[in-house]
């Protein structure tokens, strides 16, 4: 467990020094590569500069070679942190700065060089040389101090005076009973024991960790999910039990993609936060959209196969502010004013939970006797509607553009008092060609957030009423660009109260109907809580619906 490391002692010149390099030093190690030192590396030299990279690689020019007749043993102990940052600097990752920045033990040194000098005495027919360098810096065993139920309490084992010594003892410490407790003198080759908390680690690991008994906490009354994170849930079980599949995606994305899927007007360049230190430079920042993430997601299953996909995720998505970050870093160890927290507090990005999926290829693999319906803007539309009727709202959809989906197959969905909260629809085709998804892929997005923000209250069910029902139906022609939606609304509010649902069933355009126009039809519901309804009083509801459409969008009843 002790690196050494060999010098051809006729190649050293002078005295050997242990120190930091100095900027703008080089040294070629035994790989033969050139390297640029750091201030902060340690390094070994001689009279003639840098030797040797400490513990991590020597120098090319004191190379033990088979020419070599003379060797000098060296048998240090470097600081880990120190270690691990010199090769990782260097990207030169060697047995030996592997076991230095795990620490090694600080007494075996001398009995590693002197059992190297045995071995080559022995093996190799050397004779050793009577000379020992030995510089020892004294480092006193860590002495922890053990309080009697310190591992008990921590753990929740009720461990013996016996046991508790005898485990310790095992792993190589030293151990006294006191008036309140045990003083524990950790071995040289544990560096990791530096606390009560190590040692009582360390007899929960010996006794085994199945002899631990486990209990389930009990949530204090009046807590549990909020109403939001409950309705998440809601919202998440609905589309898993419609067939969607939950996945989770990177956080992280390109700024190409967040332009792309964040925005509904091509070229237009949106505010996002971007990373200190990316694990990616294409991908170094925050994603203000769910729908890269599900992309990539989507073209890993593709490549693997799978055909049939319909994937959701829930997550949070980012958008800054006017500003990011703040000027206001308070010091360690001192609890920041209220004005630095709110000056912190304005710098973090607004962080809405969305809620968002995709839809590629058909319902299921084709069968004798049944034809596989593909996957189109319908089924991403159903998928944000069940999320609004989990919520208890009721979403507006209407017509829109989005550069990301197609130019006639996009749905803008929108809260009632008319805050966009997402699209729905077919994706654009030259998206689909550039990002190699399949024909006619889908997708929807949903700020769960706001959609959550517009209930009116917790969602109530329905009566029932033990009267019928009286249903009629009604065909309006209108022109081609007004949605069925905004139709069906001003139905609903001419209808008034007896008015228990309404529904489009058909949407015609052709023979008989005039360019331009279309024919939608609706199947109205009436229904009174207290009495049988007549057919003159639905006739009147449904005379007074059509009036609205009539005056709203010149809707022409259809024979």
């Amino acid at each position: 467990g002790q690196p050494l490391h060999f010098y051809d002692a006729d190649k050293v010149q002078g005295e050997i020094v242990v120190r930091r390099a100095v900027a703008g030093e080089k040294l070629t190690t035994l790989d033969g590569v050139e390297r640029d030192l750091h201030p902060e590396d340690i390094v070994i030299t001689d009279d003639s500069g840098v030797i040797g990279l400490a513990g991590v690689m020597g120098g090319a020019s004191t190379e033990v070679t088979t020419e070599t007749k003379n060797i000098l043993i060296e048998a240090a102990r470097f600081d880990e942190v120190s270690i691990a940052r010199t090769a990782r600097r260097h990207k030169l990752i060697s047995e030996a700065s592997k076991r230095f920045e795990r620490g090694v033990d600080t007494k075996l040194q001398p009995a590693a060089a002197q059992r190297a000098v045995e071995l080559l005495v022995e093996l190799a027919a050397g004779v050793a040389d009577a000379g020992v360098t030995d510089v020892v810096i004294s480092r006193e065993p860590v002495v922890i101090d053990l309080p009697r139920d310190y591992v008990a309490n921590r753990i929740g084992v009720e461990y013996s005076p016996e046991q508790i010594v005898n485990t310790l003892t095992e792993i190589g410490c030293e151990v006294e009973a006191t008036a309140t407790g045990y003083t524990v003198k950790a071995p040289s080759w544990r560096n990791d024991l530096l606390a009560p908390e190590d040692l009582a680690e360390e007899i929960a690991r010996l006794d085994g960790y199945e002899n631990i008994p486990y209990t389930l906490p009990v949530a204090p009354a009046g807590h549990g999910y909020t109403p939001e994170q409950a309705a998440r849930r809601r919202a998440a079980n609905a589309l898993a039990a419609a067939g969607l599949t939950e996945v989770f995606a990177y956080p992280f994305v390109s700024e190409e993609a967040n332009n792309l899927w964040s925005s509904p007007t091509a070229g237009e360049k949106v505010n996002s936060v971007r990373l200190a230190n990316p694990i990616s430079s294409a991908e170094g920042w925050l994603r203000r959209s769910l729908l890269p993430g599900l992309t990539e997601v989507l073209q890993r299953n593709l490549s693997r196969g799978f055909k049939n996909l319909k994937i959701f995720e829930a997550g949070r998505v980012f958008i800054p502010g006017e500003r990011q970050g703040s000027a206001s870093i308070p010091p360690l160890g001192e609890r920041p004013s209220d004005e630095v927290l709110a000056d912190l507090n304005a710098g973090i990005p607004e962080q809405p939970v969305y809620f968002s999926g995709l839809f590629a290829g058909a319902e299921h693999e084709p069968m004798p006797g049944t034809q596989a319906r593909a996957y189109d803007w319908r089924d991403a539309l159903d998928a944000a509607r069940l999320i609004a009727d989990v919520l208890g709202v009721e979403i507006v959809i209407a017509q829109g553009t989005h550069q990301a989906f197609h130019p006639g197959r996009t749905a803008q969905l929108r809260t009632q008092d008319g805050q966009t909260i997402g699209y729905a629809g077919e994706l654009h085709p030259k998206l689909l060609q550039t990002e190699n998804l399949p024909e006619r892929t889908c997708a929807f997005e949903v700020n769960f957030t706001a959609l959550f923000a517009s209930r009116s209250g917790v969602p109530q069910a329905s009566p029932i009423y033990g009267y019928p029902a009286a249903t009629q139906d009604v065909a309006l022609v209108v022109d081609e660009n007004i949605p069925a939606s905004e139709v069906a609304q001003a139905l609903r509010d001419g209808a008034g109260e007896l008015l228990e649902d309404l529904r489009v069933f058909d949407d015609y355009r052709g023979q008989g109907v005039e360019s331009g126009k279309k024919s939608l039809a609706f199947a109205m519901r009436f229904r009174a809580p207290d009495r049988t309804l007549t057919a003159e009083e639905a006739s009147a509801s449904r005379e007074a619906a059509v009036a609205v459409a009539v005056e709203r969008f010149g809707a022409v009843a259809r024979v």
